[in-house]
């Protein structure tokens, strides 16, 4: 029977982290609704909140391939408000997963974290 939690899970379906936690949810028999973040965006406010709670720094994936293809002007001197626009702009810029759940938020896929959170 699957655990209660109110979970959603934002990230891009095809990114191999997200299929990793994808699999540890479903393993561990926790209900969660997938948004598509590159298909349905991110609501502005919803991105201050979870740079509000874990920070911008936490947020911004400045290992992925669409940060990296920036120019050298839109990478330089960020702020929480240039993060905040880049990860509007460009989805994928988004660390995942994130995920919403009644207790808090979770940024990325960490195995301790995600058992201690949802476990």
């Amino acid at each position: 029977m699957p655990k209660t939690h109110a979970v959603t899970v934002y990230a891009i379906p095809n990114c191999d982290t997200v299929k990793k936690a994808r699999k540890w949810l479903d393993a561990n028999a926790i209900a969660y609704e997938f948004h598509d973040y590159k298909k349905a965006g991110v609501d502005r406010a919803q991105l201050a909140g979870w740079i509000k709670a874990k920070g911008w720094e936490v947020l911004l994936n400045k290992r992925g391939t669409t940060f990296r293809k920036l120019s050298d002007e839109d990478k330089a001197d960020i702020d929480a408000g240039k993060a905040a626009a880049l990860m509007q702009a460009y989805p994928s810029m988004i660390k995942r997963p994130v995920v919403e759940y009644a207790g808090g938020l979770l940024v990325g896929f960490n195995l301790d974290e995600w058992q201690q959170a949802l476990g």
